[in-house]
């Protein structure tokens, strides 16, 4: 007798709902009321905030909200298109997004991300597609939020400080009943971002699926958000523990893109459980192993048991690593998750645990397991008909985990009815454009049926890549790949065709589309004579991925290393270091060169550019040089030597220099001669925008420049002079307030340099930066002697700008403001220093006063970089 066949359709188990309240905040105000009122609620930067205290700061803020939202919406409730508010919130990880995401839900509203990485093109898409009631920032932007009511954290904090710090009733809020807990916009198929309205009740299923299926431990009271939040994944991050009365430790960006601080800031507060992409887990242990190798110490995350993989899919290699190092340092109760979804359905709607070695062996994949509670997977075929088990299908999703469609109904072909539906719960589908099959009861992923693709987590529209080098120009066709989804070498490609007589080249196709994508958005570009079809006239996508295979193998062959010769113990390292010289390096290695540790980096074709690029290359994979170091390095042997992992004093900062070799003074009249001299030399041979002005630019331009300021430095006492151990002035830092700096009259051709700066920097300062005296100290002019090597000028700008950040302190200024024209100070103010960009700007699109344009000849790969390092 015959058999029906098995259908590839998966549920998880039915949980009912339990009684009480059904909003995030509310179920926070009952813990606040509750036993752990006085516990930890929150941890930052060693200021801590309990659970009452949190419950009641978020509720003045909301009250500021409501009230402030009322005022501009002439008594409405500034309801968007969809029937929501929508509270956008720009404001980088702290214990004031923590109360500002809360007060926002408080205030009846929902809280809508925006990444101040984000371009402005982006921003203004969603601001102006969601139409938030307010938008709170950190500093005021006119420009970016114009049409949107606008206020900055500081502002509401202020207007928030006589108000009641109870919870609001139903009726005092903007909406009494809201349905959205929040809004995050993800990557459209269409390539325009779109979002994605997330209800209440949406992320209680999810979060009460972890709750039940991973529970907190009785001894387990501190968590970690370290997540983007305009990623899903923070939605659990932050509310699944706190609405469990366990505490959450806050960590900065800083700290999380800096796998060695990730690890320790996660040791030292014994942390129990992480959620992370794929490829940070690779960093990570990586770094576990070189810490193992160097240290006979307790084992680095012994208390940290879970490990949730989401974002990308996970290689059945990686979780061999993983099990691996753990057993080999005697930790055998550490697992594994794969957890897998998209914002749609709260970022997770399968699930897959590995608990040892055992569950990996034999996989060419991890699975993505089975559906979470109260959610439901069908596989369907190109008929909409459940495929047979073991036969892919295309993924579909229903039940309570599904977003409540997207901003403005934009796309709703991805929400549809479900004719399959039996219970109310599962009458919606949400089509996710992924194919799976089920392998023995699970889900096993096979791809996308779309262009979307992961890059460290953020989801990718390669259509989104290619409308956009369309809007290049001289660009003539563009086709965006994805080389090896999901492997360690995935690379994002965009081959392209050039119009005739265009003579861009691939850098400069990149450095246009940095200006309208996120930086992890923009492809490697390859310039291309021809775009491959098909007989039916379709791209042959597999050819162009075939050359690329082709062309990197050559050129991996070309620049392969040789390993040789490393000291003992050292080899891996030694194998990281060479490795990441060969991938900085690149195509521009020279012709014959060998990539070997007796080889030094300016022997190879390495300058000092791509010098900071290797040494924070090696940071992000846990090893330590400092850029001094790696530049005065006779040789990638010497180098690897300085190299150091897990050393409290690690640091991209000089390090082989003793305290005492260079010294800061403040300025004096007896340095006038060198200051003169160090200022004309620099800025006459080494500056970038100087350079486009040639020959029409002297040295006695300088000398009238400075005369006109020189009594104004010496009475503002905001500068200094750094001298070697022999005494000799080796660079200058000058500085004013940037609220207070004296006039000047230049009647030289360097009047066109001040008036672009003025014109890049003047709207910053006045409207984005704090004002007043006393606030913002502005590097005025930087130089360093002519005598300098390009070790010590390096070691010198370090210095100076560590000096900058101490004189800064001292006197109380809230940050330092600065533009950088080199690609050199650009980088060591970002990767080394820290700095924000405020604006990146092309130097050949600025037209000066009488209509001309001074720089119209740099490249387009030449920038001025305004940043802001706040104090």
């Amino acid at each position: 007798m015959g058999s029906l066949p098995d259908l590839s359709i998966l549920r998880g188990d039915a949980v009912p709902t339990p009684a009480g309240p059904q909003h995030l905040h509310r179920l926070l105000e009952e813990v606040a009321a509750g036993a752990s009122a006085n516990q930890p609620a929150m941890l930052y930067e060693g200021h801590r905030m309990s659970f009452a205290e949190l419950d009641a700061a978020a509720s003045r803020l909301a009250r500021a909200l409501v009230r402030k939202v009322r005022m501009e919406s002439a008594g409405s409730n500034g309801a968007n298109q969809d029937g929501d508010v929508l509270v956008a919130v720009r404001l980088p990880p702290s214990d004031r997004l923590l109360v500002t995401l809360l007060a926002a839900m408080k205030a009846g509203a929902a809280y809508l991300p925006v990444d101040a990485a984000f371009p402005a093109d982006r921003v203004r898409h969603i601001l102006g597609e969601s139409q938030p009631a307010i938008i709170v920032s950190d500093l005021p932007d006119p420009d970016l939020f114009r049409g949107t009511v606008a206020a900055t954290y500081s502002e509401l904090l202020a207007e928030a400080a006589d108000l009641s710090g109870a919870p609001l009733s139903d009726q005092d809020c903007l909406l009494p009943d809201p349905c959205l807990a929040l809004v995050l916009y993800t990557s459209g198929s269409t390539g325009v971002p779109k979002g994605v309205r997330l209800p209440h009740a949406v992320v209680l299923n999810r979060l009460r699926w972890q709750w039940r299926q991973f529970p907190f431990g009785a001894e387990e009271a501190l968590c970690v958000f370290k997540t983007a939040l305009t990623f899903v994944d923070s939605v659990p991050e932050i509310w699944g523990p706190l609405l469990q009365g366990r505490a959450l430790l806050v960590l900065d960006k800083q700290v999380t893109a800096d796998t060695e601080r990730l690890v320790h800031a996660l040791e030292d507060n014994g942390v129990e459980r992480l959620v992370l992409v794929p490829s940070l887990l690779r960093a990570m242990l990586l770094y576990l192993k070189m810490d193992t190798e160097r240290h006979a110490r307790q084992p680095l995350l012994s208390r940290l048991r879970l490990w949730v993989c989401s974002g990308e899919p996970l290689a059945a290699s990686l979780a061999q690593q993983f099990f691996a190092h753990f057993s080999s340092v005697g930790l055998d109760s550490h697992c594994l998750c794969n957890f897998y979804g998209s914002t749609e359905v709260i970022g997770d709607v399968t699930f897959h645990t590995l608990h040892g070695p055992a569950d990996v062996q034999g996989l060419d994949k991890v699975p993505i397991g089975r559906p979470l509670d109260n959610t439901l997977v069908y596989l369907l075929d190109e008929h909409f008909r459940p495929a047979l088990a073991g036969q892919p299908g295309e993924l579909f999703v229903a039940g309570r985990n599904l977003a409540a469609g997207y901003v403005a109904g934009r796309d709703p072909h991805r929400f549809l009815n479900n004719p399959l539906a039996v219970h109310p719960d599962y009458t919606r589908l949400y089509r996710t454009g992924d194919f799976a099959r089920v392998h023995k009861g699970t889900l096993v992923f096979e791809g996308r049926t779309d262009s979307q693709v992961k890059v460290r987590g953020h989801r990718v529209d390669l259509s989104e890549l290619e409308a956009a080098l369309t809007r290049v120009d001289g660009v003539d066709k563009g086709v965006v790949l994805c080389y090896r989804p999901g492997e360690e070498d995935q690379a994002v490609l965009a081959f392209v065709t050039l119009r005739e007589g265009c003579p861009l080249t691939a850098p400069q196709v990149e450095s246009a589309l940095g200006r309208s994508l996120p930086p992890y958005a923009v492809p490697q570009v390859l310039c291309v004579e021809w775009i491959p079809l098909l007989v039916n006239g379709k791209v042959d996508r597999q050819a162009l991925l075939r050359s690329y295979a082709e062309t990197y193998a050559q050129a991996r062959s070309r620049c392969m290393p040789d390993y040789s010769g490393a000291p003992d113990g050292l080899a891996e390292a030694a194998r990281v270091l060479l490795d990441t010289v060969a991938d900085v390096l690149g195509a521009s290695v020279r012709q014959g060169a060998k990539i070997c540790l007796g080889r030094s980096f300016y022997e190879l074709g390495g300058n000092s550019l791509n010098s900071v690029l290797t040494v924070t290359r090696l940071r992000e994979q846990g090893f330590f040089i400092s850029v001094s170091d790696f530049i005065g390095a006779e040789s990638l042997g010497k180098a690897l030597e300085c190299m150091k992992v897990s050393e409290a004093d690690a640091s991209l900062l000089a390090e082989s220099m003793q305290p005492s070799s260079l010294h800061a003074v403040m300025l004096s009249e007896e340095h006038k001669a060198d200051v003169y001299s160090m200022i004309t030399d620099s800025f006459l041979q080494k500056a970038d925008l100087e350079h486009w002005l040639m020959p029409h630019v002297s040295p006695s331009d300088y000398s009238e420049l400075l005369d006109q300021i020189w009594k104004p430095l010496l009475e503002k006492d905001l500068s200094f002079v750094v001298k070697n151990d022999s005494g000799t002035a080796v660079a200058c830092a000058l500085t004013f307030d940037a609220h207070d700096e004296p006039p000047v009259e230049i009647t030289s051709k360097l009047s066109i340099v001040f008036d672009f700066l003025e014109f890049i920097e003047g709207p910053i300062r006045d409207t984005k930066l704090p004002t007043g005296r006393g606030q913002v100290l502005h590097g005025f002019m930087m130089a360093t002697a002519a005598s300098e090597t390009a070790r010590t000028n390096v070691l010198s700008m370090q210095f100076m700008e560590q000096e900058l950040l101490r004189l800064a302190r001292r006197r109380g200024f809230a940050g330092v403001f600065t533009t950088n024209t080199s690609p050199l100070t650009q980088q060591l103010g970002r990767d080394v220093f820290g700095y924000q960009t405020m604006l990146d700007y092309q130097v050949n699109q600025y037209v000066a006063a009488d209509g001309s344009r001074p720089f119209g000849e740099a490249p387009d790969q030449q920038r001025a970089v305004v940043a802001w390092k706040p104090i």
